[in-house]
């Protein structure tokens, strides 16, 4: 019998050697599958099973990984890379980088990973600040995209609303909260929002808080948390982020591209 192991690399006089070989061989069954090997060595054929491209964003949830299927997403971005797995663990983040790293869908991920991507009780369990009621939009039409194939319940709070409606709306029962820092801050203060079940609170695109004094009323709400995890979204470090790493981000990891 004759035994040709495949891990082995020939060199170019062994193949012509091998063909020569294989002309001195009359029986055809043997011939064929010697022939067969050496298309093999040859042209270094391997086989394998095709890749779901998916599985590059490890360790999703299903109703995740059938979003970004749908939105023909195959493969993180190199910060994604980086940060999926960083707040995955829990850890306070700020995460530095330009437009079109893959903040926002990054935001998402993680935010429906965190909640299992369940609705569970009334209370929310997690809280986004973005800079106006456009932002809020906008961030809860991209949720939607992912949020489709699950039972999260998401509302938007702004200025350009009545705060009772939103009061009420908020008490039915919700999971995740996108509003702007002045309004979130007025509901939580009139006791409108009961944040003693939130997991996650975030600043999409921190880059609004420069100028402004938007980032103390954040500050208020999230000292007195007990328990949170703490994640900003910046295209650059500013003085205000600065500000709130002096306030309550001083153990986050800072995270740029």
């Amino acid at each position: 019998m004759i035994y040709i192991s495949y891990n082995v690399k020939l060199s170019s006089s062994r193949l012509l050697q091998f063909k020569h070989f294989l002309l001195t061989i009359k029986n055809p069954q043997i011939q064929k599958r010697l022939s067969f090997s050496f298309a093999l060595l040859n042209f270094g054929t391997v086989f394998k099973k095709k890749k779901n491209p998916i599985m590059s964003f490890k360790k999703l949830l299903p109703p995740i990984k059938n979003a970004l299927q749908q939105l023909k997403i195959d493969t993180p971005t190199s910060f994604q890379k980086q940060l999926i797995p960083k707040i995955k663990s829990g850890v306070d983040v700020i995460a530095i980088a330009d437009e079109g790293a893959g903040k926002t869908t990054t935001l998402i991920i993680n935010t429906i990973q965190k909640l299992k991507g369940q609705a569970f009780e009334d209370v929310p369990r997690a809280l986004i600040f973005v800079q106006n009621k456009e932002a809020a939009l906008a961030l809860e039409e991209k949720f939607n995209q992912f949020t489709k194939y699950t039972d999260l319940r998401i509302f938007c709070a702004y200025e350009e609303s009545t705060i009772q409606f939103q009061k009420d709306t908020i008490y039915t029962g919700v999971d995740i909260v996108i509003g702007t820092p002045k309004r979130l801050n007025k509901i939580y203060f009139q006791n409108g929002i009961n944040l003693t079940g939130l997991q996650l609170l975030v600043i999409e695109d921190a880059d609004f808080l420069e100028g402004t004094s938007f980032h103390t009323e954040i500050h208020r709400i999230a000292e007195s948390l007990n328990k949170c995890q703490f994640v900003v979204f910046s295209n650059y470090f500013g003085s205000r982020i600065e500000k709130l790493q002096d306030l309550f981000l001083e153990h986050a990891e800072v995270i740029e591209l």
